[in-house]
Formats: structure tokens, C-alpha cells, sequence
């Protein structure tokens, strides 16, 4: 045990509404000492944001009200502070200075109209009281700590103009713009690619190492943590169900919600192996996954026919055009990239963020015209440079959106967003044969028939993704296209959503295209394995010869970032 740093007593969260209450979070217990990562581990509704938001107060009260308990902030190991007692005032001066936060999200929670550069020194300026000049040089002095490509200039731009791992790094150097002893990062690396994911990691470790603070980790990922947190802290229903160093909770996790969240891990399984879910090991306390046999890779028949082939496609976007308003200089998304997809296959493909996997996919959809090249479909050409996507084509190829909340209409029930394909592709007239049809697809996805007239925003993050993929289901594609479709999901609704997609594959008998950041998953789910990068095709094969044996170097790199 070190020397405490934070401890939580007895903390009881609830949200009241009116004559409603709502208990997130139960009697928590959890201390954080000074050098030491803790690592907060639960599916989402567990009660970690709420708990971590807690700390510094964050959350409006009303609705938030703390029904007991304390959380001391420890000054020296025999004087600390109660930081639900402190005033508003109080509390602002521990904000940042002693506990810093990064959030899940840094696109939200920087000002889209103000420079990187003026945020971190605004916050330098505010907590170490320099002058304007000097928090310049110490801005650049921390983005150059944690990474940040040609520092001087990135203090100019603007948060859309960098990356999601640079966006991230800019979270970091603001958080430790106050020198805190205690940083909470809350899922900072959710939705990032591997290879980010872990330099990100390397650096956070890397900054706890030099100044000695403490860190509360919270995160859905257990693998995120292997490698990662001392002691790990295990969240469910708002209540702590186990806690143990990492090491002894890998090797012998106790309850069986902890063995859930281990088991659950599609990179664990062969293709078209049935995950394990949590309601298996809750229902079921003496669970056990059953024996995995692996059998190796059983190619589609040589005849079996070619049902889409991308042929040279290159996407180009403008960057800069002339006062005649000529294109002078654009960026290659994609390059020179040609496949084929039989029938009944499931091709995957992977690459980093602004790789071109997306652009790709949406040139295939229709979402995006293609420069060079040309896209066929069963024999026939659907786009070329010079023609338009031919129309017909977009009942029978479908696209499963990456964010189901910002792909929903927050105002159109579930029911008329599904039914609506039906309605402008003309397929069904009759509003009761639509209605019909829908609530069949519905069960489809495993959703009850009463979710047809209920709001996006009263479902969880996997129940819209299956929302989603029952609208793009509803006309019986032969060919899907799935855009990061689970990378942002907790590890068991994940798996939930790639038994479904295996389930209705089978069963409605089309072909995917399955675009992801993650190669565990996607080794998991596809048949071959397509890698890009930068726009390029880096190699193709069956999934398991590129992940056990990748040829290339990009590759390589790419599965040595795994988890």
C-alpha cells in the first residue's frame, strides 16, 4: 500500500427527477494512492463516469445527489479534505491544480473556434499565474512532453485540424498544464486505433512515472489494462464487485462478472464461434466457456462467383484551388485500391484513422464519387469517374453507420426510421405492411416489438446499433457494409452485436464488407483480412494467415500494438 492519495467512503450517487430517483452509484469504496494506477473497469451504466465526475463535482445538483459517504483528497498521509463539502469557490481551486481530468471525447471537450494553443495557455495563465509570453513557451514546453508533432505550429491550430491521437495529446498536456497529483482519464482511448491507443498508454505511464502522480483509469476494456494498471477495480450496477492487483485479477478472476468481461473478448475465438455474453456467467454462476476447438481456415470454393470488384479506384480530395477556382493541389484518400468479394464472404478491412477504409466504404454505398477507376457489381458497373452511382444499386447494398445516435433522427420514432427505406425506395406502400415488416425485423435483432414507437434516445449504445442494423437490413441487401459497427461498444454488448451479425448473415445469406480499427475483432469475424494504409492496399489474405503471419511490415506493427 503507498501513501493515500484519494479515498472514497461508502459513496452513494442518485439522480432525482421530480418523484423518480435513480441509485448509479452504491456504497463505493475505492482509494488511489500517489504513483499508483487504478483502473476502474465496468460496462457502460455502471456508474464509472458518474463516479469519476464525483470527485470534482461536476454533475449539476440538482439532479445529482450525494445520499452519503465522502471522498478525501489527501494533502500528507494524516491531513486530507472532504471534497463534497467544499464550496463552489473551493472546489475551483482543486480543479486542475491538484486533480486534472481528460475526458472520453477531446473533439467535445475543446472549443472548436479557439487554437489549441490559446486553450493550453489559458489554462497555464489560470493556475500557475504567469504572463501570457512565458505560458506560450511552457505550452510549447508540454506539447513537445507529450508528443505532439512540430509543436510551434500546433499551438496555431485549430482541434479539427489535428488527429484523434494528437486531439488526445492535446487533453493530456492541458490536464498537466496544473501539475496535479491526481489525473482521472475517463475512456481516453476508446475510440482510437491500436497503434495510437498504445502510445497514448506508453505516455500517460511515461508522465505518472516523472512527476509521481496518481491516476484513476476508467475504461470498459479489460485489455486495455492488462499491461497498464497496479490494481484494478471492478464496477457493476454502480457497485464495486472485485478488486485485486492486475496481475491476480487476470489469473484468477472471482466473480462472475469479472470472468464475463475476460471471456467475452472476441480475439479469444475462432471465426464463427458463439461469444460468451455477461448474462451467461450471471444467470449461471458455475459457468464455463466451452472447449474451443480450432479449426483451420476453410476458403470459399474457388468457383464461387465474384459478387462486387473495386477495380484501380482512387478518390482524390481538393486542398487548394486558384482564383479560377481550379483545383491546384488535393489529397489522395484512396489510391489506386482493387479487390474483389465472393459471395457469402465476409472481407475485412483494417487500417488506421485516415487510411481511406471509410471513403472506401462509402464509395461502394454511393456516399462518395470515385476519381479513377470503377466499382462492379454481379458484372455490372455501378460507378465510374465519369457516371453517376447508378441508383438502383442502393437497395441492394447497405451501410451500417460507425455512431448509430447521430445516424438516428432524434425526433423520428424507431419504427418510422426503419420503415422509411421501405417508403422511398417504394417498396412497400401499404403503412401496415410496412408496420409489419418492421416489427419482423425487429425481432430479428433480438428488440421487442414494443421499442416501434419509442425515441433513439431511450435505448442503450448496443440496443441503437442494433436499430440500425435493422434498417439496414429492412430491404434484404446481398451485400452489407459495416463502418466500425461495434468499435465503440463495451466488450460484452460487442459481443452481443458480432453473434447477431453472424446470426443474420446465415440467415439472410449476404455478403459484408467489414471496416474496423480492430484486428481481434475483425480476425474474428471475417473470412480475409484486407489492411490499408495511407490510401494504399498493404496486403490481403485469409484472416488468419494475415494475422498469425503478416507479411507486411505495417502489419506487423499494427498486431505488436494489440493489447
Amino acid at each position: 500500500m503507498g501513501t493515500p492519495l484519494l479515498q472514497i467512503n461508502n459513496l452513494t450517487v442518485s439522480f432525482e427527477k421530480e418523484n423518480n430517483s435513480f441509485t448509479a452509484v452504491k456504497n463505493l469504496n475505492m482509494r488511489v494512492c500517489r504513483g499508483e494506477i487504478r483502473a476502474l473497469v465496468g460496462e457502460s451504466g455502471s456508474g464509472k463516469s458518474v463516479t469519476s465526475m464525483s470527485i470534482l463535482q461536476l454533475i449539476p445538483s440538482p439532479p445529482v445527489s450525494y445520499k452519503s459517504g465522502s471522498i478525501l483528497l489527501y494533502k500528507n498521509e494524516s491531513e486530507c479534505i472532504d471534497l463534497l463539502q467544499l464550496n463552489t469557490s473551493e472546489l475551483q481551486a482543486i480543479r486542475g491544480a491538484k486533480i486534472a481530468m481528460i475526458f472520453q471525447e477531446p473533439m467535445t471537450a475543446l472549443n472548436p473556434v479557439i487554437t489549441c494553443g490559446e486553450q493550453i495557455i489559458e489554462t497555464i495563465m489560470l493556475h500557475q499565474q504567469l504572463t501570457k509570453k512565458a505560458a506560450t513557451i511552457e505550452a510549447i514546453h508540454l506539447f513537445t512532453s507529450v508528443k505532439i508533432n512540430d509543436p510551434e505550429k500546433a499551438i496555431d491550430k485549430y482541434p479539427h485540424e489535428l488527429s484523434g491521437g494528437q486531439k488526445q495529446r492535446v487533453m493530456i498536456a492541458m490536464a498537466m498544464s496544473g501539475k496535479p497529483d491526481l489525473l482521472i482519464c475517463d475512456e481516453p482511448t476508446t475510440a482510437l486505433d491500436v497503434q495510437v491507443q498504445k502510445s497514448i498508454l506508453i505516455l500517460l505511464k511515461e508522465l505518472q512515472q516523472e512527476t509521481g502522480m496518481g491516476i484513476l483509469f476508467i475504461t470498459h476494456d479489460l485489455n486495455v489494462v492488462a499491461s497498464f494498471a497496479d490494481v484494478v477495480t471492478v464496477l457493476f450496477k454502480g457497485e464495486v464487485v472485485e478488486e485485486n492487483t492486475t496481475k491476480a485479477l487476470f489469473e484468477n478472476p472471482i466473480h462472475p462478472y469479472t470472468k464475463a468481461l475476460l471471456a467475452c473478448r472476441p480475439g479469444l475465438y475462432p471465426k464463427g464461434y458463439k461469444l460468451p455474453v455477461v448474462h451467461d456467467f450471471l444467470s449461471n454462476p458455475n459457468y464455463k466457456v466451452p472447449s474451443i476447438v480450432r479449426e483451420p481456415d476453410v476458403p470459399l470454393p474457388n468457383n464461387q462467383a465474384t459478387l462486387l470488384a473495386v477495380n484501380n479506384v482512387s478518390i482524390h480530395f481538393p486542398v487548394a484551388t486558384n482564383i479560377f477556382g481550379k483545383v491546384t493541389k488535393s489529397f489522395t484518400a484512396v489510391d489506386q485500391i482493387s479487390f474483389d468479394i465472393k459471395e457469402g464472404e465476409t472481407l475485412g478491412l483494417v487500417g488506421q484513422s485516415g487510411c481511406g477504409k471509410t471513403t472506401l466504404g462509402r464509395s461502394i454505398v454511393g456516399l462518395q464519387t470515385i476519381n479513377e477507376g470503377s466499382i462492379i457489381y454481379k458484372g455490372e458497373t455501378i460507378a465510374t469517374p465519369n457516371n453517376p452511382y447508378n441508383q438502383q444499386y442502393k437497395k441492394i447494398i447497405q451501410l451500417i453507420f460507425q455512431d448509430p445516435y447521430s445516424s438516428l433522427h432524434p425526433r423520428m420514432r424507431i419504427g418510422d426510421a426503419i420503415a422509411e427505406p421501405l417508403l422511398v425506395h417504394q417498396m412497400v406502400q401499404n403503412k401496415s405492411e410496412r408496420k409489419e415488416r418492421v416489427i419482423d425485423m425487429l425481432e430479428k435483432v433480438e428488440l421487442p416489438a414494443d421499442c416501434y414507437n419509442k425515441y433513439p434516445h431511450e435505448f442503450s449504445g448496443g440496443q441503437r446499433q442494433r436499430i440500425v442494423i435493422a434498417r439496414a437490413l429492412i430491404m434484404e441487401p446481398k451485400f452489407v457494409i459495416c463502418d466500425e459497427s461495434v468499435s465503440a461498444l463495451d466488450v460484452s454488448v460487442q459481443a452481443q452485436v458480432l453473434n447477431l451479425l453472424n446470426d443474420l448473415k446465415a440467415s439472410m445469406q449476404f455478403s459484408a464488407l467489414f471496416i474496423t480499427h480492430d484486428l481481434a475483432v475483425v480476425k474474428y469475424i471475417s473470412d480475409r483480412i484486407m489492411v490499408m494504409n495511407a490510401g494504399k492496399l498493404e496486403e490481403i489474405g485469409p484472416a488468419n494467415t494475415v494475422y498469425n503471419s503478416p507479411k507486411s511490415l505495417y502489419t506487423q506493427e499494427l498486431i505488436a500494438a494489440l493489447p
